[in-house]
């Protein structure tokens, strides 16, 4: 017997996981981590979310799940953050496969109940985007959650959906959501988040990233994306919320909408039938854009100049704090060299590293 933690949304979501799970179980046996291959174009280059015929050497679990070691590898050009997650946490990264639908998804998160009886199983969303109806004007990124949703209300054993970070996704703000969550649950602490703060080094997540800066006592307004949108860091940051999941399924459109689809492109119509788009058309589009960008050389005085012009304009609209993805794509570089730009910046400036996020300073 273990238990059993659905990363929502994928990415960040995994790291958080791990982080919830501890702080809530105290991680004496550490769970199984059901979650999406699907990291931004910083660090895999292909549209969408990846299944198990993106990688080798996967693990099998279940006839329908397979587990990402640390010696797995994606099928080049893919790219993935799980290896590299099996390998420093002690968790079971477990795929979740959404190329079936939310048909696929439930089959998958049966077969895992049958093989582990697990003693809890819950769905952690970060940032609570979640919880939208599909209409906010914010929303980006709805079709992972809306299908990790659907899959989840149609297991037949109670699952308890975790929202951390209410807003800090940058998608619907924490002041829209405080009615739509439930009791809190947790607040994670410094001590709590500290087990994951070599993982945050690299990992492109922004919004677990300020969820552990928020746990450590960062306050601020934090710019986000390639667009720069500013996410407030408050005392809510560190929160984590136990929500009602039926009453979370009835309120978004589009988990509904996908409860039984059997493809990702089935679901991917509704989302532009409910919603007005699909994130991953969003990707395709982007990488058409990056494929037709010059690549620029990394000149250290260059990027320095341009990082403290981009650190003017924020301070003049009272941002105090960054991520380094947010850094690199603003300065139009690739993401092979964010850890290239997060080197030069702390060597150059260290006053400035505020782990994991860079601190712009005071204006003036």
């Amino acid at each position: 017997m273990t238990r059993l933690i659905v990363a929502a949304g994928g990415g960040g979501d995994a790291v958080a996981a791990a982080v919830v799970d501890a702080a809530l179980y105290g991680g004496d046996e550490p769970a199984v981590i059901l979650t999406y291959a699907w990291d931004r174009l910083i660090v895999d280059p292909v549209p969408g979310p990846r299944g198990a015929a993106d990688f080798r050497d996967l693990r099998r679990l279940t006839h329908s799940v397979w587990a990402v070691p640390a010696d797995a590898r994606p099928v080049a050009p893919a790219g993935s953050t799980l290896p590299r997650l099996a390998a420093e946490l002690t968790y079971t990264f477990a795929l979740m496969d959404p190329h079936r639908g939310a048909e696929g998804m439930t089959r998958q998160l049966d077969e895992l109940i049958a093989e582990f009886s697990p003693s809890t199983v819950d769905l952690l969303d970060v940032g609570g985007d979640i919880l939208a109806r599909g209409d906010e004007p914010g929303l980006k990124s709805p079709l992972g959650d809306a299908l990790s949703l659907a899959a989840c209300a149609r297991v037949d054993v109670p699952i308890r959906l975790l929202v951390a970070g209410p807003g800090l996704d940058g998608e619907i703000p924490a002041d829209v959501l405080r009615d739509r969550l439930g009791s809190r649950v947790l607040t994670l602490t410094a001590e709590q988040v500290e087990p994951v703060s070599a993982v945050l080094e690299w990992h492109p997540s922004e919004a677990t990233a300020m969820l552990a800066a928020t746990a450590r006592g960062i306050r601020g307004l934090c710019e986000v994306r390639d667009s720069g949108l500013p996410v407030p860091l408050t005392d809510e940051g560190p929160a984590v919320y136990e929500v009602d999941l039926g009453e979370a399924v009835e309120r978004n459109e589009l988990a509904r909408a996908v409860r039984a689809t059997t493809s990702l492109a089935e679901a991917e119509r509704h989302s532009r039938e409910v919603c007005g788009f699909s994130e991953i058309d969003y990707e395709r589009a982007k990488v058409q854009r990056l494929s037709d960008r010059t690549s620029v050389a990394f000149d250290d005085a260059a990027v320095l100049a341009r990082v403290a012009h981009i650190a003017a304009a924020a301070r003049a609209q009272g941002v105090t704090y960054t991520t380094f993805r947010r850094l690199t794509e603003a300065l139009g570089l690739p993401g092979t060299q964010r850890r290239d730009l997060r080197a030069l910046l702390i060597s150059s400036h260290p006053e400035g590293y505020t782990p994991p996020l860079w601190h712009f300073g005071p204006q003036g």
